[in-house]
């Protein structure tokens, strides 16, 4: 990537929120003269909108679009919110599935460019260079995944290492004999090769390894994994967030405190978890995303289902709103057990604590018409009592805990599958 364009990041990262409001007007107001005339899924859903905004403040008055409107039927399974004729499109990802059907998302060269783009911010805040090696540990199938890790790399001059098609033991070695300096996956897949690594005694820590970029699931931000991981490679971990239907919205904070969104390049709201209203200063809330320079499959005002606690009163040198603690969890994942708010990810981060808990898995279950826990957990003590007991104290709940042979519990390369919720079919 050029310097000019490196510059261009940097001066966005500090302007004011005036200047980012303007910004944000004129390219919201580009984006709907664009997408309008032949978008047949928002020029119904924006009929009685303003077609163009005088402030930033008016989108407040655009309806919401959920995830359910995007499934199309022309053609089937492809996202309903397509600007233009099929022939247009260069790129075909598909959503993971782990909510719900897999949706298709289709992007036009010019999107994949914004994409490619975008996700220059989340390799300036893992300093890589373009002597870095860019290590993909990744499977490279439909879901998006990575893929446009691997061209914002390429554009960027790294020297870009594909790991699909190959067991982990194979891409623990791929990645040592190639001189690979950075990795990108999940943060489960870095946990999952420290274990391969540690079977076979392989030290992960005499690799060249600098930075483990890491994106797909909550964990970059939450302290007990990222030291975790960073402890089995001695590399620093540095977080992303995104989504195929949305684009590459997030990136971590210099101080790793949490993620900051692109807001030169996406418009984020956030609606109190508590009164449905926008949010104060660290309120727990549900963050909306609009898309800017996406314009073969827009998205404005989307109900992402990310829960975050959103602070733009920091110290951090990015100006963008930070996200305190990164994505923290999903709305559709809360659980209220005996009156207690309870995330899968404060579950994670507490398990995590434990060094001897190899992996584990959540099930919550109806009970008796109250939601119920149950943590499985390989642990090498076997002693469920003391994680039992640490649950307790800082959840404020007492959780069933059972320890599973060492091995039995499913891993994972790309995104987890620990939270298993029952309560929609027990009702």
């Amino acid at each position: 990537m050029s310097h000019a364009e490196a510059q261009r990041r940097r001066e966005a990262e500090q302007w004011s929120r005036d200047e980012l409001a303007r910004h944000q007007c004129a390219k919201l107001n580009c984006l709907l003269a664009e997408i309008l005339p032949t978008n047949a899924f928002y020029a119904n859903k924006l009929a009685h909108a303003p077609r163009k905004l005088a402030s930033i403040e008016q989108l407040a008055s655009f309806p919401f679009t959920f995830k359910d409107e995007l499934v199309g039927r022309d053609p089937p399974d492809v996202a309903a919110n397509r600007t233009y004729p099929m022939e247009r499109y260069v790129r075909f990802h598909r959503t993971s599935g782990t909510r719900g059907h897999p949706l298709v998302v289709l992007d036009t060269a010019d999107d994949w460019q914004w994409w490619i783009d975008t996700w220059q911010f989340v390799y300036d805040a893992a300093d890589v260079t373009a002597e870095d090696r860019v290590f993909l540990a990744f499977s490279f199938g439909p879901f998006i995944g990575f893929w446009s890790a691997n061209d914002a790399a390429v554009a960027r001059g790294c020297l870009v290492i594909p790991g699909g098609g190959l067991s982990t033991l194979q891409r623990i070695d791929l990645l040592s004999g190639s001189g690979a300096t950075i990795v990108c996956c999940t943060p489960s897949y870095a946990l999952r090769m420290a274990e391969v690594a540690e079977e076979h005694e392989i030290d992960l820590r005499n690799s060249a390894i600098k930075a483990i970029i890491v994106a797909g699931e909550p964990g970059g931000s939450v302290p007990a994994i990222r030291a975790r991981i960073e402890a089995a490679w001695d590399a620093r971990v540095v977080d992303h967030s995104g989504a195929t239907e949305v684009g590459p919205w997030g990136y971590a904070a210099a101080s790793d405190r949490g993620l900051h969104v692109i807001e030169s390049e996406f418009i984020a709201e956030f609606l109190s978890l508590e009164t449905g209203r926008p949010a104060k200063e660290g309120e727990l809330s549900e963050l909306l995303l609009t898309s800017l320079g996406r314009t073969g499959s827009p998205l404005i005002r989307y109900r992402t289902g990310d829960l975050v606690r959103p602070k733009w009163d920091h110290d951090e040198p990015s100006r963008f709103v930070l996200l305190q603690g990164g994505v923290l969890g999903r709305t559709d994942d809360m659980m209220i057990i005996r009156g207690v708010n309870v995330f899968p990810s404060a579950v994670e981060q507490i398990l995590r604590g434990f060094p001897e808990v190899v992996e584990y898995r959540l099930t919550a279950r109806r009970v008796h018409e109250m939601d119920a826990l149950t943590v499985e957990v390989e642990d090498r003590l076997d002693k469920p009592e003391r994680i039992a007991e640490e649950l307790r104290l800082r959840l404020g709940l007492r959780v069933e805990v059972r320890t599973v042979p060492l091995g039995s519990l499913p891993r994972f390369e790309g995104k987890s599958r620990r939270f298993i919720d029952l309560r929609e079919e027990q009702k």
